[in-house]
């Protein structure tokens, strides 16, 4: 779908549809007075019969309005009782619009919702999210079908509309950071859908070099597993020991900022299957470990959507990509490995591989020098119990850099939740035989996790976001979500106006 950005009157501007909101009970936006009265008072007849549903997300379409107006449809978005709407008002409403327009067979429509009050967001903030949720709504992910039946008149075209021309750049600049973003959660959603059989780690590391071919600024390098035994991660290939695929730690460099700044590094969890290894999960919904690589799906479409928009910073992603599969050779529980760090590590449970393979790439991460390292990872089921399926976790060991990163989440509205990170929670990895255990005693599973991952962190300021609860959704919309990009794109984007 094309997105793109018009300046004009409501009712001057050809298209198959154009979109306006409407306020309980008769609070008509500046586009949709325009309709109305080019109409000779149609939207005010049709209220006035009640066939307007102005409740908030509710959609009305009207065929062939009458008078004047040049669109062949309107389509009334019902905006609620609120006069300043609330962000998440708004993106719901962004989105239905989106998927009534999609149903109706509408291959291009005006949208005017840019004139909606939101409170403490900006016309930039508002187009951007219009192209984020529209994209959203039209995404698919049929390419192994083999009997496709995409929509046969699909929403081809959406402009961002604006009544004034000296809007015109703001406008733009939301389109085009809501697009680059919108591809980033796409490349993500789709990486994440794929099966293990089409997904491995040798294909991600083969991503990696697509999007080299796409970004002149991106560098890439990818380590094999004797690559990595040189530089002592015992800990990342006792997890890799299990499968007949073959590890990779997966680098991604991306520099337009200053030489002298210091990166953010993004380390994302890349188990492209987990079935639990030797310590083997229950057989329902095994299909949805494919998903344990979804970190490293974010990491891949936050830097191509930096790349896209050619943000002025220095990124890089590390991505350690593996399977986690029983075998002759696996791991067993009661084995002691060797990180990176030195550090030793009893495995415990070899299901909780991910902080097996993210702590080497942890103290990888330190080459860089970096400002700040955050990871994300599908990591734990504990995340879901505490949190459910509607934000990640946050754990860090610096405040400020939670704080925005918390903020960054409201703003985009791919929200995330402070957990504590304190000593206590440490002693409940401590081990026999070894440094550390791979799994805490009872209790608060997603911290201990964390509190594993902050052993391996203590030389620079980190953060740990577990996605465990947000990465996909399962049952009958079952798939990829592209979360947390939204999140991280609007942290980086924070960074570059601070």
């Amino acid at each position: 779908m094309d997105l793109n950005v018009k300046h004009g009157d409501s009712d001057k501007l050809r298209s198959g549809c154009v979109v306006v909101g409407i306020s309980a009970p008769k609070r008509l936006s500046a586009a949709a007075e325009r309709l109305d009265k080019a109409s000779h008072g149609q939207l005010t007849a049709l209220l006035k019969s009640a066939d307007i549903d102005t409740d908030c997300g509710k959609t009305t379409l009207i065929h062939s309005p009458n008078g004047k107006v040049q669109a062949s449809r309107i389509l009334v978005a019902g905006c609620g009782k609120d006069k300043h709407l609330a962000p998440k008002d708004f993106i719901k409403i962004a989105a239905a619009t989106a998927r009534t327009l999609q149903a109706s067979r509408v291959t291009d429509a005006l949208s005017y919702l840019t004139e909606l009050d939101v409170k403490d967001r900006d016309l930039v903030w508002k187009a951007q999210q219009i192209a984020i949720a529209s994209r959203d709504v039209v995404y698919r992910f049929d390419e192994l079908k083999s009997d496709a039946k995409p929509p046969k008149k699909p929403l081809r075209r959406l402009s961002v509309a604006v009544s004034s021309r000296d809007h015109l750049d703001e406008a733009k600049t939301g389109v085009a950071n809501g697009v680059a973003i919108a591809n980033g959660i796409d490349l993500a959603r789709t990486l994440g859908n794929r099966p293990g059989n089409f997904c491995t780690p040798t294909d991600l590391a083969k991503q990696a070099r697509d999007l080299k071919k796409a970004y002149s600024e991106l560098k890439v390098e990818i380590l094999d597993e004797k690559a990595m035994e040189k530089l002592g991660m015992g800990s990342l290939l006792s997890v890799s020991r299990g499968s007949r695929q073959p590890a990779r730690l997966i680098v991604m460099q991306y520099q337009a900022g200053e030489k002298s700044d210091k990166p953010v590094v993004l380390v994302g969890k890349g188990v492209t299957f987990d079935s639990g290894g030797i310590s083997i999960k229950p057989g329902a919904a095994m299909d949805e470990m494919k998903f344990d690589m979804c970190g490293a799906a974010s990491v891949f479409g936050t830097v191509s959507a930096v790349a896209e928009l050619g943000l002025p910073i220095n990124l890089v992603g590390v991505i350690p990509a593996t399977e986690n599969l029983p075998d002759g050779d696996a791991s067993k529980p009661g084995d002691v490995v060797t990180s990176m760090s030195g550090q030793t590590i009893e495995v415990l449970n070899t299901d909780a591989e991910g902080r097996l393979i993210l702590c080497d790439a942890l103290t990888y991460a330190g080459k860089f020098d970096p400002a700040v390292v955050i990871d994300i990872a599908t990591l734990t089921g504990a995340c879901i119990v505490a949190l459910g399926n509607h934000t990640a976790a946050l754990m860090s060991n610096h405040q400020a850099l939670a704080d925005d990163l918390l903020d960054a989440g409201q703003i985009a509205f791919d929200r995330a939740w402070q957990l504590p990170l304190w000593e206590e929670y440490d002693e409940q990895i401590s081990s026999n035989f070894a440094d550390m255990a791979n799994i805490g005693s009872p209790g608060a599973g997603s911290i201990t996790a964390a509190s594993f991952l902050a052993r391996f962190t203590k030389d620079y300021r980190w953060a740990h976001l577990d996605i465990a609860g947000v990465a996909w959704k399962s049952g009958k919309e079952k798939g990829a979500t592209g979360r947390p990009v939204p999140l991280l794109m609007q942290y980086l984007m924070n960074r570059l106006e601070a």
